[in-house]
């Protein structure tokens, strides 16, 4: 599709709020909004505003001053968007009491609602995503889940959409769901062209645990468990059967799969093979071996076991995750 001037646009603008605060993500912000600023020449007609409590400019995580638009209470009566980005520290922004009043009553005059990250909390605060499945960072999602136990928290995709509420991910997330809007709005085509425009993935492949520093359960302080957990962590390319582990922590196997899915929320079988992903992620990221390799010395077996235990978990391959994560240079020099 052509660029297009502005002059070309015939069609109502859509109204776009975009909610700022001081110490918000700036990449929450400016990543949504050079997507749907971009699609403007492309066809579309967004009107985005950015907005603030009190009309006074913000500052961001990354010390970068960010001019609004106006308050919040200056957006026309209906909008068509709101959009609520995040900041990491999401205790402060939810017990910010005139932040909290805007964001409510933009929510209810909005056609649709929409956070980036951490800015699912605030959406939470005013019970925009009560009973709803919703998503943030994945470093954040058990503190979601915690503090708003009406909502459903899904940890692996890069944005979730119930209804006419869209949350994303974690920060750069926020451009995924920006481009799922402009689909929404303008189609495939359009969003496309917006894609290549700023040279990313028009759909990316794999979720958010792809990104996720570690895949450990929730830690566990019964002695026995720990045990268990400490022989698998010390080599988990060994047999780590049931009945082997039970032998070794000096327990039946009933006893032990009780023990342990009540201290971790997971089986022990579960567990092993979280164990083995990361020992191959580790070889994946750092080393030269071949798959095959890895799978032996991560003790999958064989490279078709690590490779469905990756698609389960990761939701990518292991070739695509080394090809992501091995190195900065190697993306350059390929």
């Amino acid at each position: 599709m052509a660029r297009v001037t502005p002059g070309d646009l015939g069609t109502a603008a859509h109204v776009v709020a975009v909610l700022a605060f001081d110490g918000v993500q700036l990449l929450d912000i400016t990543g949504p909004v050079e997507v749907l600023t971009t699609a403007n020449a492309y066809g579309a007609h967004y009107d985005v505003r950015l907005v603030s409590v009190t009309g006074a400019d913000i500052r961001t995580s990354a010390s970068v001053r960010i001019g609004v638009d106006g308050s919040w209470d200056e957006v026309p009566g209906r909008l068509g968007t709101l959009l609520v980005p995040g900041r990491r520290e999401w205790r402060h922004v939810v017990a910010d009491e005139g932040l909290v009043a805007a964001a409510a009553d933009l929510a209810g005059r909005a056609d649709r609602v929409a956070s980036v990250c951490a800015g699912a909390f605030l959406l939470a605060e005013v019970g925009a995503l009560d009973d709803r499945r919703a998503a943030t960072h994945w470093q954040l999602a058990r503190e979601l889940a915690a503090a708003y136990p009406r909502v459903t928290v899904e940890t692996d995709p890069l944005f979730v959409r119930d209804g006419n509420v869209i949350t994303s991910a974690g920060v750069t997330s926020g451009i995924d769901l920006a481009l799922a809007l402009v689909e929404e709005d303008h189609g495939p085509d359009l969003a496309r062209d917006v894609a290549r425009e700023l040279v990313v993935f028009m759909a990316r492949p794999g979720g958010q645990s792809q990104f996720s520093a570690r895949l450990t359960p929730r830690d566990a302080t019964h002695l026995v468990v720990r045990r268990v957990m400490n022989l698998v962590g010390a080599d988990p390319a060994a047999g780590r059967d049931l009945d082997a582990l039970a032998r070794g922590a000096g327990v039946s196997t009933r006893h032990l799969s009780r023990l342990f899915r009540a201290q971790t929320g997971t089986t022990v079988g579960q567990y092993v093979e979280s164990v083995r992903i990361e020992a191959a992620r580790a070889l994946l990221e750092s080393g030269s071996d071949t798959v095959d390799a890895v799978a032996e010395e991560a003790g999958f077996g064989s490279a078709e076991s690590m490779r469905r235990a990756f698609q389960g978990t990761l939701g990518v391959s292991p070739t695509a995750y080394r090809a992501r994560f091995r190195t900065t240079g190697s993306a350059a020099d390929g």
